[in-house]
């Protein structure tokens, strides 16, 4: 039986998409076609680096290219929309890097575009496809820890960053939530869903984007979570999922996990090991090409229902701590 093959193109080759790339040689069935930059020799560096067949000097030749199947949009988060934007109306099918654009009003036009043209299209949470994540939603929906009371997660990084580093720069969507409060906001809405009640604080630089955040939000009959991130100290970066009958642990690096703990009432703690090679972006890699192989425009694992609520509890935080891009 031949094996169907998956033309990746890339756009925006930097650190992300380098990662992105070591793993998509795990993927059955991917093929790395071509990559596009501003620049043609960061394009063709990048190519010849890590074995795509073609480099161009614009994305608008990359979404062009008839050999290219999907697109991964790697590029910075401001950058996002126009990137994934020309390769939907180039009928790509698309994976952009979370988060998916600035805001919900952006991520929301790109999606009904995806609709309109009938092309796949995925924001890159590859946090929600990692296996150890997902097995832990099972054992949750099981009813293995009870009825969820408590959610904790944290994500910070060791500063200081310099004013004119990335993450401080209003200009491509700097600061703390965007990039890695994200992702303590996705574990908590895929274990509880759209929470009723959303309450932040933040401290922001002197440029106008936040250094440290904290998020309290809540469901109805009574669940809390608890979430913060950072760019001026390294937490723990871990989570947890606490229930009436146990508890469910990710250590250090929850967003790319290996194991979980589960600790039920009155049971020794049980370790879930998910071993595996590479990065873990394959994951997410292999999920699309099932999607775009089995002719559907959206993956069940991180639909665009998912992205726009993430995106409106992203836009509803930004208002109450003063960011604005």
């Amino acid at each position: 039986m031949t094996e169907q093959k998956v033309r990746w193109g890339i756009v925006g080759p930097g650190g992300i998409a380098a990662q992105f790339a070591k793993d998509l040689p795990l993927v059955a069935g991917a093929e790395l076609a071509a990559v596009g930059s501003r620049s043609l020799e960061t394009a063709t560096a990048f190519a010849e680096r890590y074995g795509f067949a073609r480099a161009y000097g614009s994305y608008a030749e990359l979404a062009a290219d008839p050999d290219v199947d999907v697109v991964y949009v790697a590029t910075p988060h401001a950058q996002h929309f126009a990137a994934a934007m020309l390769c939907v109306e180039g009928g790509k099918a698309v994976l952009v890097e979370k988060p998916i654009t600035l805001d919900l009003a952006s991520a929301a036009q790109l999606i009904q575009a995806a609709h309109t043209r009938n092309v796949f299209l995925m924001e890159a949470m590859w946090m929600r496809l990692n296996p150890a994540v997902r097995r832990a939603a099972e054992l949750v929906e099981e009813g293995a820890i009870g009825w969820v009371s408590a959610i904790h997660a944290d994500f910070g990084l060791q500063g200081p960053f310099p004013a004119e580093h990335r993450l401080r720069n209003p200009q491509l969507g700097g600061g703390a939530l965007l990039d890695l409060g994200v992702y303590p906001i996705n574990f908590a809405h895929l274990f509880m869903g759209n929470p009723t009640v959303v309450k932040s604080w933040a401290h922001l630089t002197p440029e106008r984007v936040d250094e440290n955040t904290g998020v309290l939000l809540g469901w109805e009959p009574g669940a809390v979570a608890a979430l913060t991130c950072s760019i001026n100290g390294e937490s723990r970066n871990a989570a947890s999922i606490t229930g009436t009958d146990g508890r469910i642990d990710f250590g250090p690096g929850f967003w790319v996990p290996r194991e979980f703990t589960l600790t039920r009432s009155g049971k020794a703690p049980e370790t879930f090991s998910f071993p595996f090679d590479g990065n873990g972006y394959q994951f997410e890699a292999a999920e699309v090409q099932r999607c775009i192989l089995a002719g559907e425009r959206e993956s069940p694992l991180m639909p665009h229902a998912t992205t726009l609520e993430v995106m409106g509890l992203l836009d509803t935080i930004r208002e109450e701590i003063g960011v604005a891009y």
